[in-house]
């Protein structure tokens, strides 16, 4: 008996001094950034041993990665029933949250880690990007079966251009990571997607207005070669054979 009272007694125990962990690291990055984290700077705030922390994680990036699954993890995917209007709030979200400077520099500096380092790649794939990826792809294939998007779309390559463009800003910093590009970039790749023109309308025509003029301008030259052709065919019937 006295054995199973104490078996709730130290998972809780545990429990706490995980979170501790998580709660120190995410806090040290916020304060010095992620390069300057150390695991004794997170052992010391958070008032456990060294051999504690890697009781649970192989490294620095691991015990990171996972404060970092905390925070993203309270961005849902939305279910309205309009997956233009959802994809727009979700990326506005993840957006909102990577111009952070608490955290979407850290994450860069935790994605530029998985580069070299094996272990910290598997989790940043395995517990943050997998899940994400694995949560917006459930709802895009509810929208295909909805018939608001083409059931032809190869999943995989639509969240690959949809977060790419992000973390591209993210890690670049081409251009403003704000609401607005969040917006652009769901508009255009669900505008690529959808399985019929809005209100059934014709596709308009999107091309540059001096290319519709040169193309005008061809097109009336093989109408006129085309009638000259005609004439001479109706002046001089021979050139038409027999």
């Amino acid at each position: 008996m006295a054995t199973a009272s104490r078996a709730p007694l130290a998972s809780r125990r545990s429990d706490r001094s995980r979170l501790a962990i998580v709660d120190a690291a995410l806090a040290l990055c916020r304060e010095h950034g992620y390069a300057r984290v150390s695991i004794e700077a997170i052992a010391a705030r958070a008032g456990v041993g060294k051999q504690t922390i890697y009781r649970w994680w192989p490294s620095k990036g691991a015990v990171v990665l996972e404060a970092f699954e905390r925070v993203a993890a309270e961005i849902p995917v939305p279910d309205t029933g309009d997956v233009a209007s959802d994809m727009r709030t979700f990326l506005t979200d993840v957006v909102r949250l990577f111009a952070d400077n608490t955290f979407g520099p850290h994450l860069g500096a935790l994605i530029g880690e998985a580069q070299h380092d094996p272990s910290v790649r598997a989790a940043l794939l395995d517990r943050y990007l997998r899940p994400r990826r694995a949560a917006v792809a459930q709802r895009l294939k509810l929208a295909q079966q909805l018939g608001q998007l083409s059931e032809s779309l190869d999943l995989e390559v639509v969240l690959e251009v949809m977060f790419g463009a992000l973390y591209h800003r993210l890690l670049l910093h081409t251009g403003p990571l704000d609401a607005a590009y969040a917006r652009f970039v769901s508009d255009v790749v669900l505008g690529g997607c959808s399985a019929i023109s809005p209100a059934g309308r014709e596709p308009r025509d999107r091309s540059h207005p001096a290319a519709s003029r040169r193309a005008k301008r061809h097109q009336s030259s093989k109408q006129m070669e085309h009638s000259h052709e005609t004439a001479e065919l109706v002046e001089r019937p021979w050139l038409g054979g027999t």
